[in-house]
């Protein structure tokens, strides 16, 4: 190779070399000055965390597909977006706690809004209203909610059932209709572990569970020889929820999902999808 196009070889690869920097100094500044919702949009992809076992409103298939009302939720959020939804498992108390470290977009899986939860986190407006209830095994005796005075109950972990049962519940916008009868609480990963201990039998290793009655109702449909018992205690406003420590601004994202969350509930695209999973339409305050 002669020295002039050696010389010529290596002037175009210093070029190459600089425009490869400054593209990724600039790719690198656009990723700092953007917001959320710039990025999911350029991006392409919205990413999602949810419960993998949390009937019917998520749950991964053996074939590892995702299912579930919360999870068509999602796809059609990102489908409103222009964009793919991507789903992540993540337990429950992890998103709860907030500052995700950018690691996922969103939370869309059934989160009550609460005033403690609203310190780590953004909400969105109610996609849709569910009651919570206590399940007890068929063969249980008890007859009301006041007599499982000191009996073992399950909930899941950081749940708005197990700040209930502590007594440090407080509801955005919703009141608690049965006062909390104090109990021997067991925390469970989630609420479906729970609801397999309750189903042994009764006082085998639980006597109640609080969760909610269509996650129930579908363990009962399902098999487990359960009951519910009593009344709804209260009903969660449930809704989409980000960080509000994301690593860039996530205020548009909110916003935006906002106007799409009120474009599904008016063209009855949430209410499909709630008597589709649930039978009947949770997607208006009681």
């Amino acid at each position: 190779m002669s020295v002039s196009r050696r010389q010529s070889l290596q002037a175009l690869c210093l070029t190459l070399a600089g425009c490869w920097a400054l593209g990724t100094h600039q790719g690198s500044l656009l990723a700092q000055s953007s917001d959320l919702l710039a990025q999911v949009q350029e991006r392409g992809v919205l990413r999602v965390s949810t419960d993998s076992n949390y009937r019917p409103q998520s749950y991964l298939n053996p074939d590892g597909s995702w299912e579930g009302f919360d999870v068509d939720v999602a796809r059609e959020i990102a489908k409103r977006l222009g964009v793919e939804a991507e789903f992540l498992d993540i337990n429950f108390d992890v998103i709860t706690a907030g500052s995700w470290n950018g690691r996922w977009d969103v939370n869309v899986g059934s989160m009550t809004v609460t005033a403690e939860r609203q310190k780590a986190l953004l909400f969105t407006i109610p996609y849709y209203y569910t009651p919570a209830s206590f399940v007890v095994h068929q063969a249980s005796t008890l007859t009301d909610i006041a007599a499982l005075e000191g009996k073992r109950v399950g909930v899941g972990t950081a749940t708005t059932y197990q700040a209930y049962l502590e007594g440090n519940l407080t509801l955005e916008g919703e009141t608690i209709q049965v006062p909390a009868p104090r109990v021997d609480i067991r925390i469970y990963d989630t609420d479906s572990l729970a609801l397999q201990d309750l189903a042994l039998g009764d006082g085998t290793r639980l006597d109640a569970v609080l969760t909610a009655l269509p996650t129930a109702e579908n363990a009962i449909r399902e098999g487990l020889p359960l009951k519910t018992l009593g009344d709804p205690v209260y009903y969660e406003a449930l809704a989409v929820a980000l960080d509000r420590s994301s690593p860039v601004p996530s205020e548009s994202l909110q916003a935006k999902i906002n106007e799409i969350l009120e474009s599904m509930h008016a063209d009855g695209t949430l209410t499909a999808l709630s008597k589709r999973y649930y039978g009947i339409d949770l997607t208006k305050k009681k």
